[in-house]
């Protein structure tokens, strides 16, 4: 397939996770957030992203949002979509994984869909229809006591089977690894195919099968071998770019990694301002008092402004002011401060966690960018079209190593 590949992110850090992996693998990408106007009149590419806040919102609200983001992609001749969906399978019994696929599935030419959450480079991997987490299940990895999305099942055919009446089949890592020929054979039961995949080779060749497909699902792994399989027609990107000037940090990840990121900074002693919307409810507020204090500082080190909690602290914020009232409070909040610091000269923003980087590139009113360099993989720099805004780093929750969020922050 020649033609043009559109992808659907459920949220903007997988987004930019997905955009990095097709750049990566040879193609020219621009990533969006949001659906754009249908004014809107890209420039030459081979992919195009469409960043979504979709994980968590109702079912109805994610299926038609998705559909916008579809109805966007084909008019500008998207001849094969990309549904990326987490690499740790963020879901609920009833969504919004399931719901999206049918969705996408019925408006577009038949086919087999293949799909796997399995990404190497970031530590997760499908074997025997069990989604790992490094070396552990998911269900006995921190993502079992995720706020909004706890996953405490580690069987994807169970867990996907519990949010579509479409036949899901599994294709173990046995038949994988005796070639395409066995793969396609196991694929001819049609619906949905979750295949195991334990390195990136087993990921090349899913993607050699699926390049052909008018659907296909899966985290950033899949999305890479995809890319490989659709570049040898595709010109080389340009090189990338890393940022300079003025940075600071935004983490509202309550994620075990970003918590360890998060620890890092404090211990280098980088100025460091909690919010905390049980102590100070209005998100307004809350902004002022932050920007308040970064006006105090009197240059060195780039900045942390954190929400993430412990998950016992977590539960404490929720119980006071409700999960949905303490989320709405600190994501209008952080976009707030994003705009304050972007009128104060910050041009480099590193974001960790999905909602906080939906937070901060909607108040900023970023449309799209250009991928940069990678900070860590699957975490590229992003330039926005509108160079008024500055440059940022959307990280998803669990992902970098422990430094990523002082060095990307760096000098």
């Amino acid at each position: 397939m020649t033609g043009v590949l559109g992808a659907i992110a459920d949220d903007f850090t997988g987004a930019t996770d997905v955009a990095v992996a097709f750049r990566r693998g040879g193609l020219r990408t621009l990533l969006f957030f949001g659906v754009p106007p249908e004014t809107e009149e890209p420039p030459a590419h081979d992919a195009v992203v469409i960043a979504l806040k979709s994980r968590s919102i109702p079912v109805a609200d994610a299926v038609s949002l998705s559909m916008k983001a579809l109805r966007w992609l084909r008019n500008r001749d998207a001849e094969q979509i990309y549904f990326k969906y987490c690499s740790t399978f963020d879901s609920t019994p009833r969504g919004n994984i399931g719901p999206v696929l049918d969705a996408l599935s019925q408006a577009l030419p038949p086919g087999t869909v293949v799909t796997t959450p399995s990404s190497p480079e970031h530590g997760r991997t499908q074997y025997q229809g069990y989604l790992f987490v490094g070396d552990t299940l998911l269900a006995e990895s921190p993502m079992r006591d995720h706020p909004a999305t706890p996953m405490t099942d580690s069987h994807l055919p169970r867990l996907l089977r519990a949010q579509t009446d479409t036949p899901v089949a599994l294709i173990k890592h046995d038949v994988v690894r005796r070639g395409e020929a066995a793969v396609r054979e196991a694929m001819a039961t049609g619906g949905y195919v979750l295949a195991d995949a334990l390195t990136e080779e087993d990921l090349r060749l899913l993607g050699r099968i699926a390049v052909d497909s008018p659907l296909v699902a899966g985290a950033a792994g899949l999305a890479a071998g995809l890319a490989v399989a659709r570049a040898s027609t595709a010109p080389s990107p340009a090189a990338a770019r890393t940022p300079t000037g003025p940075a600071a940090v935004l983490s509202g990840s309550c994620s075990a990694r970003t918590l360890e990121q998060v620890a890092v900074m404090r211990r280098l002693g980088r100025p460091a301002h909690r919010l905390d919307p049980v102590k100070t409810p209005d998100p307004d507020d809350l902004a002022t008092g932050a920007l308040t204090w970064y006006d105090s500082l009197t240059g060195g080190d780039s900045p942390l402004i954190y929400s993430s909690l412990s998950p016992a602290e977590l539960k404490r914020t929720q119980e006071v002011l409700g999960v949905a009232r303490s989320a709405e409070i600190l994501e209008r909040a952080t976009g707030l401060i994003a705009a304050g610091l972007a009128e104060r000269g910050v041009r480099r923003l590193v974001a960790a966690g999905g909602e906080t980087s939906g937070a901060i590139v909607t108040a900023l009113g970023v449309r799209g960018g250009v991928i940069g360099a990678e900070a860590a993989p699957g975490v590229p720099w992003i330039h926005p079209v509108d160079e008024r805004h500055p440059a940022l780093l959307l990280k998803s929750g669990n992902f970098g190593d422990p430094g990523l969020l002082a060095t990307a922050s760096g000098s």
